[in-house]
């Protein structure tokens, strides 16, 4: 179906959802951190990336400036359980799909994957959703 990339500093989260996406039919590769997403898009190209915002070294904002460098059109997902609303404002100006907040409903972050890669989620300049 869609190519998918997980980055959560959390093994479990990782986890969840490679074995929730693998099961809606996607192909997942998973980082564990910005650096290691960085790397992977060398040799994989996600139609969607779920991205988490608190991730020690580089932050999703700062990951999220390095993927629209190499990629301005893959549709971005940001996962956060802090409520910064200047990061927030941040990741929206550099194009997000969706914005939801930690813990998240697995039944909505599957709702917003799938309206995401169906093209009826944003992706550029996302406006902020939660």
């Amino acid at each position: 179906m869609s190519n998918i990339l997980v980055v959560d500093d959390q093994f479990g989260v990782r986890s969840l959802l490679q074995s929730i996406f693998n099961d809606d039919g996607h192909e997942v590769k998973m980082a564990a951190s910005g650096e290691q997403a960085i790397q992977l898009l060398n040799s994989f190209e996600p139609d969607l990336i779920v991205l988490d915002m608190k991730m020690p070294v580089m932050n999703g904002v700062e990951t999220l400036v390095k993927i629209r460098a190499l990629n301005s059109d893959v549709a971005v997902i940001m996962l956060s359980g802090y409520g910064d609303k200047q990061a927030i404002e941040q990741v929206n100006d550099l194009g997000i799909s969706y914005y939801m907040a930690k813990p998240f409903d697995l039944f909505e972050l599957r709702k917003r994957v799938k309206e995401t890669l169906n093209g009826s989620g944003l992706s550029t300049k996302g406006s902020l959703r939660a």
